[in-house]
């Protein structure tokens, strides 16, 4: 029954950002057929955080409306909303619309809201639905979170999404001078998308599946507490029984003094119990985890995405498809580490929080140097813009699972909060990198015929 509750909490946990996830994914391929090309990634933050209305009414109601709003109810709602939206993606995703002139997505961008929505949601919903069980299965919930990006990326890997490759496209010109012919030459490059291995439709129609499976799983999820419930009360009566045989047995035998391993073993029990029930934090300390939500989320989720194609498509499609991939990766598995080295130090805490920061640093200059980056043409370059991020990722992945760890053992408004502030630094990040990305066109695309000199 624990390893049932495991799993289905885990594959629960991967239907709160899978569809988010799977278009960042997609992007590879999403930029060359849809029209807004490379601006399309801080298209998507934008409107992923306009869907911030759906956590914004959650907790407005959970304020002041508390107990009104029926969890359970709602999470049905936005899980299906995404099996429906993730459907309609498939069939609508390349349908466009002029507006002021210009070729919009707008079947795409529409869909994606609502999707969105449901994603963002679940951060002020699943987390505090994961209070009705057990303190373990939380880290569990958040290794389906991490799954909900490496998911994806797999397949978007099998895929073989945005792949491309340089060809020479010749050119001759011939022009007369006199009497003399003379032919001139020229070469240019030319920019091809290998075609995938499966249609982006098929994706959007897997996206849909693990809905579904996330949906049964919640399914079942609701009906744990009360199976574990019975468990316990048999699991009582099988207690009272042999502890009334030992009574009998014991009653008429001689008298027989206190058991003093008993008497330890209770005390320390209820000792541990105590600690870990008793482990607060003061109002500073608690400013500080709801900054460190804000900040962490702000550059996963809203900073860094918004320029991923700027920071790593220079360095080749290969090479953009490995950090995509194994950025993915280093969730689950920062996740795996928070369940068998869990730190909750906060300095701890703060200086993973720094590093990672540092190698997102890193990943901003390369998009800022972008179309010709560091180390460009050389191994070394790859190999570093790929470790880069997957240890943004990694670092980031394990400060926010240890935070989530943490608020579980305060309370359920603790948890509703932390939602709230993951979805405020998600929003403030892509407020901010919007009109630097779109506006201000501070980085620039590269292609084949990019020229750099070092």
């Amino acid at each position: 029954m624990d390893l049932l509750v495991h799993l289905l909490a885990c594959i629960f946990g991967t239907g709160s950002w899978v569809a988010i996830n799977g278009l960042w994914v997609e992007l590879p391929l999403l930029v060359s057929q849809l029209p807004e090309g490379w601006y399309l990634p801080s298209y998507l933050t934008v409107i992923i955080q306009m869907a911030n209305v759906g956590p914004l009414f959650v907790t407005l109601m959970h304020r002041f409306k508390p107990g009104k709003l029926n969890e359970v109810i709602v999470i049905y709602g936005i899980v299906i909303l995404g099996i429906l939206a993730c459907l309609l993606l498939g069939f609508f995703w390349q349908r466009t619309t002029m507006i002021g002139g210009v070729l919009h997505s707008t079947a795409f961008l529409i869909i994606t809201f609502f999707l969105s929505m449901v994603d963002c949601t679940s951060s002020v919903t699943f987390l505090p639905f994961m209070m009705r069980l057990q303190p373990k299965y939380i880290t569990t919930y958040f290794i389906g979170e991490g799954l909900s990006g490496f998911l994806p990326g797999i397949i978007a890997l099998a895929q073989g999404a945005g792949m491309v490759k340089c060809v020479n496209a010749s050119q001759t010109l011939n022009s007369t001078v006199g009497n003399s012919n003379d032919t001139s030459g020229f070469q240019q490059m030319e920019t091809q998308y290998l075609p995938p291995n499966f249609s982006t439709e098929i994706f959007f129609f897997l996206l849909a599946a693990m809905m579904v499976f996330c949906l049964v799983a919640f399914f079942f999820l609701t009906r744990v507490p009360t199976i574990l419930e019975i468990s316990r009360e048999n699991l009582v009566a099988s207690s009272v029984n042999i502890n009334s045989s030992e009574t009998t047995t014991r009653n008429d035998s001689s008298t027989l003094g206190p058991d003093p391993d008993r008497n330890t073993t209770e005390h320390n029990e209820g000792a541990a119990d105590t600690q870990c029930k008793e482990e607060s934090y003061t109002i500073s300390q608690l400013v500080f985890i709801y900054l460190l939500v804000v900040w962490v989320n702000s550059l996963t989720n809203g900073i860094l995405p918004s320029v991923q194609t700027y920071s790593c498509m220079p360095y080749g499609s290969m090479a953009y498809h490995l950090c995509a991939t194994l950025s993915s990766m280093a969730n689950p598995l920062a996740c795996f580490i928070a369940m068998f080295v869990p730190r909750r130090s906060l300095l701890l805490l703060g200086v993973l929080a720094l590093v990672g920061t540092s190698f997102g640093m890193y990943n901003m200059a390369m998009a800022a140097l972008s179309p010709c980056p560091l180390l460009q043409h050389s191994d070394w370059g790859d190999v570093l813009i790929v470790i880069s991020w997957v240890l943004f990722t990694g670092t980031l992945s394990y400060v926010k699972v240890m935070i989530g760890i943490i608020l579980r053992d305060q309370n359920y408004s603790a948890l509703v909060w932390c939602g709230a502030a993951v979805q405020l630094g998600s929003l403030v990040g892509a407020l901010v990198m919007f009109p630097v990305v779109s506006v201000y066109n501070v980085f620039k695309s590269s292609d084949c015929n990019t020229k750099c000199s070092f």
